[in-house]
């Protein structure tokens, strides 16, 4: 009758394993999940052309003139007066701006022009229009508000379908549009921005906010 001698642990090849002889075989059981030793590229026992070298800090001069840039201010500001705007306004629209007003039952054209005394022009991005479009049928009084002929549309060339980072970013552009918008969080991003007046719904008209006191808009 042949027996089974169990021999210790030996290291092959950098894995450990149990090597068990029976009748005259070696059978090996690998341990799992144990990994190889690597040795460091900073190594002693490694050859030189194959070693890390050691990073060099570099000392900075005193003397040496300092770079950085500077954000460059758009010509049409002077301080917060923004000289681009003026009638007729063009007026960017946002989704829920929309639907507000078709909630107080504001014609969005004539009560935009009653706010400013002045010729507006609603514009719609293609963001906008895709938002009101995912919305569905609930919201299809907004879609056919958006597709008026009075509004102007204006084509989006970025990724995605954002309408917020789309309207941040074509204010930030040109300044020559107000945001209309009753989001908080839109609200609040746009006051960073110098120079661009915000419209907004409140007591069943349209109010404007940061707008310069010569073109003769209300404020309440």
């Amino acid at each position: 009758m042949q027996c089974g001698i169990l021999e210790p642990k030996k290291d092959i090849g950098g894995k450990f394993c149990e090597i068990q002889i029976k009748s005259g075989k070696q059978k090996k059981t690998r341990k799992y999940a144990t990994m190889k030793r690597m040795l460091s590229l900073r190594d002693q026992r490694l050859k030189e052309k194959d070693r890390l070298k050691p990073k060099k800090k570099e000392k900075k001069d005193p003397s040496a003139l300092k770079e950085r840039e500077v954000p460059q201010h758009p010509s049409c500001l002077f301080f917060q007066y923004n000289t681009q705007l003026g009638p007729p306004y063009h007026i960017l629209v946002d989704t829920n701006f929309i639907n507000f007003s078709i909630k107080a039952k504001l014609d969005l054209v004539q009560s935009m022009m009653d706010c400013l005394y002045a010729k507006c022009i609603p514009c719609i991005t293609d963001c906008v229009m895709a938002e009101i479009e995912k919305l569905g049928q609930k919201y299809r009084v907004a879609l056919r508000i958006a597709k008026d002929p009075r509004f102007e549309r204006l084509p989006c060339t970025h990724k995605g379908t954002y309408a917020d980072d789309c309207l941040v970013q074509r204010v930030t552009q040109h300044k020559c549009y107000i945001v209309a918008t009753v989001d908080r969080d839109l609200k609040r991003r746009i006051r960073k921005i110098p120079g661009v007046p915000i419209m907004y719904i409140s007591n069943h008209r349209y109010n404007i906010e940061r707008m310069p006191d010569d073109y003769g808009a209300p404020r309440f």
